[in-house]
């Protein structure tokens, strides 16, 4: 599978996934804008760009949605435990996506809204 993606294209479709953990170690927000910046000006090069940068744009929306509501939940203490497993997931989930994009296999985070189609 990975013979009919060209390498730059791989590589590209792999720094959608990696920038977001270059923007959470940022400015806060960058954990979106990093995959959405890549994705903007990479996804008409070739569809695998497309379609992985959705794919981490879309995980990234998700994960701010699933903060805001742990931050909220903080009250009533779960908020906490949810917290923490939403960060695990903000780093351990991108770094299987860039290896899968690497390989140049399609890769769809679990757990995700589907809202850039």
């Amino acid at each position: 599978m990975s013979d009919t993606i060209p390498p730059n294209a791989r590589k590209w479709a792999m720094l959608c996934h990696l920038t977001a953990l270059v923007g959470l170690i940022g400015n806060g927000i960058g954990f979106l804008l990093g995959p959405l910046i890549v994705w903007l000006i990479k996804k008409d090069e070739h569809s695998f760009i497309d379609e992985q940068g959705k794919e981490a744009v879309n995980f990234q929306i998700t994960m701010l949605a699933a903060a805001v509501v742990s931050g909220l939940l903080i009250l009533v203490l779960i908020g906490v435990v949810l917290l923490i497993l939403v960060g695990l997931a903000m780093v351990i989930f991108p770094i299987i996506g860039a290896i899968r994009a690497n390989e140049g296999k399609h890769y769809r985070y679990p757990f995700s809204f589907r809202l850039i189609e």
